[in-house]
């Protein structure tokens, strides 16, 4: 899976997406067969690392920024771009500054990267490619047309993903019901959870990359994420208490295994009950605030005083409207509508699990 991208470089993703002037720009000189090397940013930390070149502080247009890149030396730009603070400039980094590249365009691109916090870019003219560079991370820009190939199967392995995450949440749903909940049940119902957040940080570059062109795919994306976050969430909350953990913690133990470990349904066992002892088929009982969350009359409030007084679903499924009305903000008709709704839902799971 592709390593998700810091927020920095991101923005600087964004900042030469399609639809952009510095894109139009980068483009002109990709046509031209040229080079060029730019930094965006002329705080003082650039400027003590320029040499010659001259001033111009002139408003950013595509084709000025073509015309300038003509000259051998690199152009600065103002943070957000929107104007040309110098133009060939002689760049003089920290040549101790370890770099992997090879061409000395891409080597003080590099080098001035990781010296200072600026997006620098580097337009190669041999090879036609436009690589953005920001802290330690490098990203090549690729064509469009291979970028929505690429999104658009990654979208569909989301798709497919996100199928199955509803089949198992359904299945967890009727296990919990009938009091049938195993630690290999939770865990991998996390684990698909995991798996289709991680698929969607991982379509979170070309997106950015994409720009205007990657609109659709982004509405396709946020489609199939609704739910997922709640769904890990409440998750978590509801077996937290197997093994005395917080749920955030839970959370952030699953983000932390990396993506062989999260195929191992033991470690992510380990992640939900906070110690590696213990069987996959051990029982676990939910608190049920992930079936009180699909009642309309259930506050976030609510289902923690619900939770609190009664303290797991086997008991919820039982108490009365009498139960109910003893906790504090829960109406008459609230409490028969708390009642209906999980006697509706603990139905209806059963008959789907049997289809």
């Amino acid at each position: 899976m592709a390593p998700r991208h810091s927020a920095s470089l991101l923005r600087a993703l964004a900042a030469v997406s399609p639809g952009t002037p510095l894109r139009e720009a980068l483009n002109r000189i990709i046509q031209a067969q040229k080079g060029a090397l730019i930094v965006v940013g002329d705080g003082p930390n650039v400027l003590n690392i320029c040499s010659g070149g001259f001033l111009l502080d002139s408003a950013f247009s595509p084709q000025r920024l073509h015309e300038l890149a003509k000259m051998d030396g690199a152009l600065i730009l103002a943070a957000d771009a929107s104007r040309i603070a110098r133009a060939n400039v002689h760049l003089v980094p920290n040549p101790n500054i370890p770099t992997s590249e090879t061409g000395t365009r891409h080597r003080t691109a590099e080098r001035v990267a990781r010296s200072i916090d600026v997006p620098v870019i580097a337009v190669s003219e041999s090879m036609h490619a436009i690589a953005v560079y920001r802290g330690d991370e490098k990203h090549v820009l690729e064509e469009i047309p291979v970028l929505l190939h690429r999104a658009n199967q990654a979208l569909q392995t989301l798709e497919s993903y996100r199928s199955r995450l509803n089949e198992v949440t359904g299945a967890l749903t009727a296990l919990e019901v009938e009091d049938l909940v195993t630690v290999q049940d939770v865990a991998v119902a996390l684990q698909r959870a995991e798996r289709v957040g991680r698929l969607a940080d991982a379509l979170e570059a070309p997106i950015v990359e994409l720009g205007v062109d990657g609109q659709q795919i982004e509405l396709q994306l946020e489609e199939l994420l609704i739910g997922v976050d709640e769904h890990r969430r409440l998750v978590a909350l509801d077996y937290a208490n197997a093994g005395g953990r917080d749920p955030e913690q839970i959370l952030s133990d699953l983000s932390d295994l990396d993506d062989a470990e999260l195929l191992d349904l033991t470690a992510v066992a380990s992640a939900i009950t906070g110690h590696t002892e213990g069987s996959l088929d051990d029982a676990l009982q939910p608190a049920g605030y992930r079936l009180l969350s699909r009642v309309r009359a259930v506050t976030d409030d609510v289902a923690e005083e619900i939770v609190a007084r009664f303290g797991s679903l086997q008991k919820l499924l039982r108490v009365t409207t009498h139960d109910l009305l003893a906790i504090p903000g829960v109406s008459e008709t609230q409490a028969w509508n708390i009642k209906d709704g999980l006697s509706r839902l603990a139905q209806s799971s059963i008959l789907e699990s049997y289809e």
